[in-house]
């Protein structure tokens, strides 16, 4: 155990120079207020029987004290403040103030209709238009979306699922109007179908066609995108339906599984597309459950890359995730104390060892933030990653009796869950047998009862309440908007080259039929301006439209 103990050591000690040559550590030497030195790693005096295998080395297999060998001592997570609203140039503003502020990355979030492949001008996106996210109809509004902000120089996540497919596309035109090629983009599109059949409801078609398209991005970024993540795989929604931290573990990885199967089946190679697989947690009230529950993640997928399906590339192993504080878990009464929760959400992540974090702003429970509400927000993230020491060591909670028996808890009861979906056949399987839903919501009603019964307390909801609550200044969308919107895609559609867009719907449409790769087709449809509900009505035509039984 000693010698190997020794060598495992030393390959982390050689990991780290290398990492030094690319990213110097951020000072040196790291100390306490006291002057007390602070060291990059921790460790126990004499390795139990067990340690390697279930600990190890950060950077190493299997990754449990996380995926980097200096972590936040090179470079803090990238802090990606989820934003969208109203129309793209309003939403433009709103992304450079947050860069301007500090911001590192760029993360959207589209409006209802967007993420259900309807055009704003379309009677079932009424009364919908801008309101919980930017409305994107054309490539027009993507430019606007990105104006003045170049795409070589900034990360860019979207959630966006059915529709992913679209707004990639978009993503890559946009790219090549700014000069910027498509090897060099960067980002992630969430692309998490299944979990929209769990717990959101924003899909369009069948699972089995909806697992083409996600593969057939998969097939097309591995040649064309080498650096985007062609999905983030997410747990966020699924814990914010009422899972527990472990089914959210659980049911995430069970999907990730499906995907990587689907890619299998559909001819790619494990190695060539595992390594831009991303994943996408919650971080909850419960700080050491949830910082249990990311390095028991890591551990498991590390394990289940290897050991279920062979890959060799280390890169294929390690689970790289980004992280949203739970906006489940914030209040309409008093909603300055959520900036307490998202704190406390935000410290477990960062002690989880996420790679990229958004904290959600106070008034969410109320409305779409404030540009001051989101300023705090990431003021948050700034203050915790400069102010608190914590970003100074690696895996500070490791060796914790606590916190090594929850992960290894969280890591048992979520191989529980997976072992049940084997049994169904795999999460497709799954969802089509509703277990996954029924699970989450039996667990959602029995919390809600225990908040009623006054068993859990809710601050400001159910215990320390007051009689009258000053109403918060929020942000309202202008109703002007919807009708200026309409009017505007309406214009794209008179001004384009209406043959150029006849024609490459019906190129799209036979790809569908032949089973061809549908992305360079939708790719040369967004360029000549084709729209979102224009591309995803070829395809509802082809594969049809899901609908819960």
């Amino acid at each position: 155990m000693s010698g190997s103990y020794e060598n495992q050591k030393n390959k982390w000690k050689q990991n780290v120079d290398k990492t030094l040559q690319k990213f110097p550590e951020r000072k040196e030497p790291f100390e306490t207020s006291s002057g007390i030195p602070v060291h990059r790693l921790y460790e126990p005096e004499k390795p139990e029987d067990g340690y390697l295998e279930k600990l190890g080395f950060p950077g190493a297999y299997p990754y449990t004290r996380g995926i980097q060998p200096t972590m936040y001592r090179s470079r803090h997570w990238t802090m990606r403040q989820y934003a969208g609203f109203g129309s793209a140039k309003e939403t433009n503003e709103r992304f450079r103030y947050l860069l301007d502020q500090g911001q590192t990355g760029l993360s959207v979030a589209f409006d209802l209709p967007t993420q259900i492949g309807y055009d704003s001008d379309d009677p079932m996106a009424e009364g919908e238009v801008g309101k919980v996210g930017v409305a994107i109809d054309s490539l027009e509004d993507m430019e606007q979306l990105f104006a003045e902000i170049p795409l070589n120089k900034v990360s860019t996540s979207m959630t966006i699922n059915a529709p992913a497919s679209i707004l990639l596309a978009m993503y890559i035109a946009v790219g090549e109007k700014q000069g910027v090629a498509k090897e060099k983009l960067t980002g992630t599109i969430q692309n998490d179908i299944l979990k929209e059949y769990i717990a959101r409801g924003t899909y369009i078609y069948p699972p089995e066609s909806s697992m083409r398209i996600i593969t057939d991005i998969f097939s097309y970024c591995q040649e064309n995108l080498p650096k985007f993540n062609t999905i983030s795989i997410s747990g966020y929604h699924i814990r914010e339906a009422g899972a527990t931290a472990v089914q959210e573990v659980a049911f995430t990885l069970a999907n990730g599984m499906a995907y990587v199967d689907a890619a299998l089946a559909a001819g790619l190679e494990i190695d060539q597309f595992a390594p831009r697989l991303a994943f996408f947690f919650n971080a909850h009230n419960q700080f050491f459950e949830e910082a249990a529950k990311y390095r028991a993640a890591r551990r498991m997928w590390a394990k289940i890359m290897k050991e279920k399906y062979n890959a060799q590339d280390p890169k294929s192993w390690k689970m790289r995730f980004h992280t949203q504080t739970g906006g489940s878990t914030l209040t309409a009464q008093q909603p300055d104390n959520n900036i307490v929760r998202v704190t406390v959400q935000a410290l477990a992540a960062i002690m989880g060892g996420t790679q990229s974090l958004h904290t959600n702003s106070k008034d969410e429970a109320l409305a779409l933030p404030t540009e001051d509400s989101a300023r705090i927000a990431l003021r948050t993230q700034q203050i915790l990653a400069h102010e608190s020491g914590v970003t100074e060591t690696v895996d500070p909670l490791a060796g914790s009796y606590f916190v090594e028996s929850l992960t290894d808890e969280i890591e048992e009861k979520a191989n529980e869950y997976i072992k049940r979906i084997d049994e169904f056949g795999g999460a497709v399987k799954a969802v089509e047998a509703g277990y996954m839903q029924r699970e989450i919501h039996q667990t959602a009603y029995e919390t809600q009862k225990d908040i009623e019964k006054g068993e859990d307390v809710i601050v400001g909801v159910n215990e320390f309440t007051i009689d009258e609550e000053v109403e918060p200044e929020l942000l309202r969308v202008d109703e002007k908007l919807e009708k200026n919107q309409v009017e505007a895609t309406q214009r794209i559609r008179e001004n384009r080259d209406a043959d150029a867009v006849t024609d490459s719907l019906k190129k799209l449409r036979e790809a569908a039929v032949n089973n061809e790769n549908l992305m360079p087709f939708i790719v040369e449809a967004v360029k000549v301006y084709a729209t979102v509900g224009e591309i995803a009505n070829v395809l509802r035509d082809e594969f049809g439209e899901y609908t819960v039984m």
